[in-house]
């Protein structure tokens, strides 16, 4: 006969086991585990490395969730150039965890697009993760400095322009390698192609950035996910922000 007990207020799987015949009677065995609840608040005087486990679990989903926005979600625009929305979830984590998070992430989802989607190779690689890391890099480095919806912003709008400037010129360095194209094909569309194409795509990516950042912080913070403004663990004589 079986007797089971589970207890998840103290997050503790306990499963007593008992066993008996005519013949002979068994001690209950009892199986714990442990169970990571994601949910629960920090524990008392442990809230940085609470939060820090907590950010590598978030940064794991945000590059999952990059990568199936980008296999999902691919709008065919001009030539062979597509828009798909990945770098909007880059610079959610750039906001939530700072720059270096985002350059990461690239990095990251770049790498298993290269491995599974992609038809460019290192080189398409290497486009993605220039384009990820001006974009969610720059807005999340001076959203970092100026943390405000004003510091948003101009951290977008930055991070915009910049990254529709440093395309032109991977455009005209990169794109004949992968794409067999001459240079001077490709030369002749930077202005009415590529300039066009990354102004429309990082101003949508700026757009719903703004729009999406501070209902997904704020959820977060109401799962224990995100600490609190007042919650932030100190370190080096300040706190880290959000």
């Amino acid at each position: 006969m079986f007797n089971r007990h589970i207890s998840f207020p103290s997050a503790l799987i306990c499963l007593p086991v008992q066993h008996k015949t005519d013949f002979t009677s068994c001690a209950s065995l009892k199986i714990r585990a442990s169970v990571f609840c994601l949910s629960a608040p920090p524990p008392e005087g442990r809230s940085f490395m609470y939060y820090r486990t907590k950010k590598m679990v978030i940064m794991a989903v945000l590059c999952a969730l990059a990568y199936v926005v980008m296999l999902v979600i691919k709008i065919p625009m001009v030539e062979f150039l597509s828009y798909e929305p990945k770098d909007i979830v880059i610079t959610i984590g750039g906001f939530m965890f700072g720059p270096l998070s985002a350059v990461i992430i690239s990095v990251i989802v770049a790498f298993v697009e290269m491995l599974t989607a992609s038809t460019t190779g290192w080189w398409g690689m290497l486009m993605n993760i220039i384009s990820s890391c001006a974009f969610a890099g720059t807005a999340g480095l001076i959203y970092k400095k100026k943390h405000t919806l004003t510091g948003a912003v101009i951290g977008l709008c930055t991070g915009w322009l910049f990254t529709s400037g440093i395309m032109m010129l991977c455009n005209y360095i990169i794109t004949p390698i992968y794409t067999g194209l001459p240079r001077e094909t490709v030369a002749g569309m930077l202005l009415p192609v590529f300039l066009p194409f990354n102004l429309i795509k990082y101003g949508i990516n700026t757009a719903v950035t703004l729009v999406l950042y501070k209902p997904i912080v704020t959820a977060l913070r109401k799962a224990h996910l995100l600490p609190e403004e007042s919650d932030r663990p100190a370190r080096a004589g300040h706190s880290a922000r959000q």
